[in-house]
């Protein structure tokens, strides 16, 4: 008779999670004894890293990732990078090892205590099979909820169950199908087409899911269509719409005030794909300016229950944009440019400013690179002097939990190796995901890691200013050199003071990894 892990491993591989992310510890090798030829298993050296690979893996490639977690510990070790899958809605399993049956009870060292509470509230779904019998059927629920709800799932499985032989009923998962359908009804279409043709000033906010989705281009289409100002949504982990294009009026701000005064005018404001909205200042005022109307559109239930204020339709974006280009007239609009020139970038003295680092990015990568940002303070810099007009082009840590950039642009690069990959990267953020690195090299994975080395938390000495408590202690941070901690993991590094220099390097090319330092002005976000 099959063992529950020869199913598990037939299950996963007719499921396409072949290529697993992980940090085993002894718990786990049961699980991967026996692991077939087909898979692929990336070691990551620590848990908060393999995350954060495990995260931009499956962004990149828009399907369910397999990640193998240690126990209880590393479980923990993981969670914060979590944050950031939960608010990307990446589908994560992570799959953990418990100690044997008779031992946990009693809690033998490793036992993995209330696992299935561990990961709560981050785990959309959590689960430890009942018995060996359970394990098939427990491992593809974690896998179907991944997929339905797209959402990290968390499984913990007793090590001695994987060597247990099963009878035929647990095999019957492995021909197991399960679908999910979110098609709006014709009078909520037509209703939704109605508002938007009646109103007299309406906008567009889109939120990073338009991106998830692959619908990138069409909610290009449906702007040009209706000639509708396009906002992208506070917080944004991914980027819906051309950055430089002629409608794009630039990312909301996070403050409830800001947001109304930033779309005061409008009297219909439709937002595709986005909550309503994720704040981060508090900034208290109204949540819309007066006489605007809210309709909000997503797949995320969660997202239109929460949501303050507006109307919500919980449906497939996708299916609204159709029904929105064919059912209501073109207001195009004749327009010589669709996309508006960059503006000279800033600079400053002895340093180079940010805007020159990304204008260099902008005039020396392929157009359809990949781009993992993880520099917060330098976001007015980023959007001023970049010019993103394909889908997949930004990623940014969805919580802004830090130690995303560095993992989620190795795991990028081998979700997509048919794109060029950057990681760009604050000298505060690298240092918790710098074990990335030795991944990078071990894998021969080819991404570009640009360092702006500034000394500081720029961001947080920017929040300082904000709450009005400037000049506290643990912001500054100087004194790293990023070029010998990479060479160190083995991944070869230069350090970059003069622009010339920084374009000559950024025209080189590498079959692997590669980390560029640059010493920068420090900016703030704003």
């Amino acid at each position: 008779m099959p063992t529950a892990r020869r199913i598990a491993h037939e299950f996963l591989e007719r499921r396409g999670l072949t290529t697993i992310f992980g940090n085993p510890g002894s718990n786990e090798l049961p699980f991967l004894a026996e692991l077939p030829d087909s898979f692929r298993y990336v070691l990551g050296l620590h848990e908060g890293v393999v995350v954060g690979m495990a995260d931009g893996y499956a962004q990149a490639t828009g399907r369910p990732v397999l990640v193998n977690l240690h126990a209880a510990a590393g479980s923990g070790n993981a969670m914060g990078a979590l944050t950031n899958a939960v608010y990307s809605r990446s589908p994560l399993v992570l799959t953990a090892g418990q100690q044997v049956r008779p031992a946990m009870g009693m809690e033998a060292m490793l036992s993995n205590v209330d696992a299935t509470q561990l990961m709560r509230p981050l785990a959309g779904w959590a689960g430890e099979p009942s018995c060996a019998a359970d394990v098939p059927r427990s491992l593809a629920q974690a896998v179907f909820e991944a997929e339905l709800r797209r959402c990290p799932t968390y499984l913990s499985v007793p090590y001695d169950d994987w060597s247990a032989e099963l009878d035929a009923n647990a095999a019957a998962t492995l021909d197991r199908e399960v679908r999910r359908g979110l098609t709006p009804s014709e009078d909520q279409l037509n209703d939704l087409v109605e508002q938007v043709r009646a109103a007299r000033n309406p906008a567009l906010v889109l939120g990073g899911d338009i991106d998830t989705a692959g619908l990138f281009d069409r909610a290009v289409a449906l702007a040009e269509h209706l000639e509708l100002p396009a906002w992208v949504a506070p917080s944004p982990f991914r980027l819906p719409f051309p950055n430089r294009h002629r409608l794009f009026r630039g990312v909301l701000p996070a403050g409830i005030a800001s947001i109304s005064t930033a779309l005061a005018g409008h009297d219909l404001i439709l937002v595709l794909g986005a909550p309503v909205f994720r704040y981060h200042q508090y900034v208290p005022g109204r949540y819309l300016p007066e006489g605007s109307k809210l309709v909000q559109v997503t797949d995320d239930a969660g997202a239109a229950a929460r949501a303050p204020m507006g109307e919500a339709l919980v449906a497939d974006p996708g299916v609204v944009l159709e029904a929105l280009l064919a059912r209501i007239e073109s207001r195009a609009a004749d327009a010589a440019e669709r996309f508006v020139p960059n503006p000279e970038p800033a600079t400053a003295k002895g340093a180079l400013h940010p805007e020159q680092v990304f204008a260099a990015l902008r005039d020396t990568q392929p157009a359809d690179t990949t781009y993992v940002v993880e520099s917060t303070s330098t976001n007015s810099a980023w959007w001023r002097q970049m010019d993103l007009r394909h889908e997949s082009s930004y990623f940014f840590p969805a919580s802004g939990g830090l130690g995303f950039g560095l993992p989620a642009a190795v795991g990028m690069a081998m979700g997509r190796p048919d794109r060029p990959v950057v990681g760009v990267i604050g000298d505060g953020s690298a240092n918790y995901g710098i074990t990335a690195l030795w991944t990078a090299a071990h894998y021969r994975v080819p991404v570009t890691f640009v360092i702006l080395r500034n000394g500081a938390y720029g961001a947080l000495q920017w929040f300082g200013t904000l709450l009005g408590t400037e000049n506290v202690p643990g912001t500054e941070i100087p004194g790293l050199d990023f070029t010998r901690i990479a060479e160190g993991y083995g991944v070869p590094a230069t350090s970059v003071t003069e622009l010339d220099d920084l374009h000559a390097q950024l025209k080189s090319t590498s079959d692997g990894p590669r980390l560029i330092q640059v010493d920068t002005q420090l900016t703030t976000p704003e």
